[in-house]
């Protein structure tokens, strides 16, 4: 069984001038670089390898199956000599190998392989992680090295990220459990056996008020904790008896088992709500992401935690979104060289299309000017920039200027 398709809420904003932060636009050159016709919803964060090519998946399209439009696909940009780029499909999703890749992207590999995870198809239709292997003569060859059956593993997994040794790591939204009445999800490692297949454990299994539904993956530090957000969950009752999300960290102990513990409840309302965003860090060892609601014009925000010395993490808004400005970002924040930090809003601008945005750190706080407003070339982003040694950005949307909104990818020059 496959899982329903997930359509993105696109509402219409009414732009508040009086109280709302004015927008700052900085003069740079927006360029597609690929735009979809074979394949839809580009919804997931690329990856880019040493020799500058992209990668990336999408929703659906690239093939018969799933209903007629295709179960998705995995691509490839490359850049040519004369600045365009060259798309090709390795490989085309058919429902038991794969069905709906949505969120967290893709994950590459010190030998160049690909891996990721699709919302439903495998073996029992609940999802599953896969890895693509480039072969000699240019062909990729795909792997199912899980599939989830539903039950206290897990169903619908949300990404993953690969540890030193090999070993992938991610979560699900929902898992067959009696620890929360609503399925809230788990934590799962998966880790390579000798004979090629791989074991799946479970980390750790939400309860609830520890988090309900880790949209957005996971992430280590350097002495292999892993941190994550929670759309839901948490103590706070402003926002129903869900909880208005949670940032989360787990730590393995010497028996092998892991510990969960919360470091972040969001309160609700101006300090944000509904982290679904990929977390990051500073050098410093503070963390930062964004929440799709709350903030100070209920448009969401972006937040850095900070450890403090008793082991308790303080939150600080660093912006909130005013509607003109961006709004709802979906995705986590990428630091430049510089310290600034840059991501997209699937909604708000100057055409309420979605933004890619910019924070500057000062003395009396951050500034956020607008990189780019979407205003039809390109419409809803929900994934992240990344840039290039050059400082180039370069970011997927969900809809395109197609007439079929297939979406694409864009790149920004400073």
């Amino acid at each position: 069984m496959r899982p329903k398709r997930l359509f993105l809420a696109k509402g219409i904003f009414a732009i508040l001038t009086l109280a709302l932060p004015l927008p700052v636009v900085a003069a740079s050159t927006y360029k597609i670089i690929h735009e979809f016709t074979w394949a839809k919803q580009p919804l997931g964060n690329l990856v880019r390898d040493a020799a500058g090519n992209l990668y990336g998946m999408t929703f659906e399209g690239a093939g018969s199956g799933c209903g007629g439009s295709g179960c998705g696909a995995v691509y490839k940009l490359a850049p040519n000599p004369n600045g365009t780029w060259a798309a090709s499909l390795l490989h085309s999703f058919k429902g038991p190998d794969g069905d709906s890749p949505l969120f967290g992207g893709l994950v590459l590999d010190a030998d160049g392989n690909l891996y990721g995870t699709t919302l439903g198809g495998g073996a029992y239709g609940q999802g599953l992680v896969f890895r693509l292997a480039p072969n000699p003569n240019g062909t990729w060859t795909e792997s199912v090295l899980y599939s989830f059956t539903g039950g206290a593993d897990g169903r619908l997994p949300v990404g993953v990220v690969l540890d030193g040794a090999g070993n992938l790591y991610g979560t699900t939204l929902f898992a067959d459990s009696t620890a929360c009445s609503a399925g809230c999800g788990v934590v799962f490692k998966l880790a390579p056996n000798a004979d090629g297949t791989w074991e799946e454990r479970v980390l750790h299994t939400f309860t609830g008020t520890d988090g309900r539904y880790a949209y957005g993956g996971l992430i280590f530090d350097a002495d292999g904790n892993l941190y994550g957000a929670a759309r839901l969950g948490g103590t706070s009752t402003v926002c129903g008896s869900l909880g208005c999300g949670v940032v989360f960290k787990l730590a393995p102990n010497p028996d092998g088992t892991w510990t969960e513990s919360v470091l972040y409840s969001f309160a609700g309302g101006a300090n944000g709500i509904a982290p679904t965003c990929t977390l990051i860090f500073d050098a410093a060892g503070n963390l930062y992401g964004t929440t799709n609601q709350g903030g100070a014009y209920s448009n969401g925000v972006v937040f850095k935690l900070a450890p403090n010395p008793d082991g308790t993490w303080a939150e600080s808004v660093l912006y909130s979104f005013g509607g003109g400005d961006g709004s709802s970002p979906s995705a986590g924040v990428t630091f430049d060289a510089a310290g600034n930090l840059y991501g997209t809003t699937q909604y708000g601008g100057a055409d309420g299309y979605g933004v890619v945005f910019k924070l500057k750190p000062t003395a009396s706080g951050w500034i956020e000017t607008v990189r780019h407003s979407f205003s039809g070339t390109g419409k809803n982003p929900t994934a992240s920039v990344i840039f290039d040694s050059a400082g180039n950005l370069y970011g997927t949307t969900s809809d395109g200027s197609h007439p079929c909104d297939y979406g694409l990818v864009f790149e920004i020059t400073p």
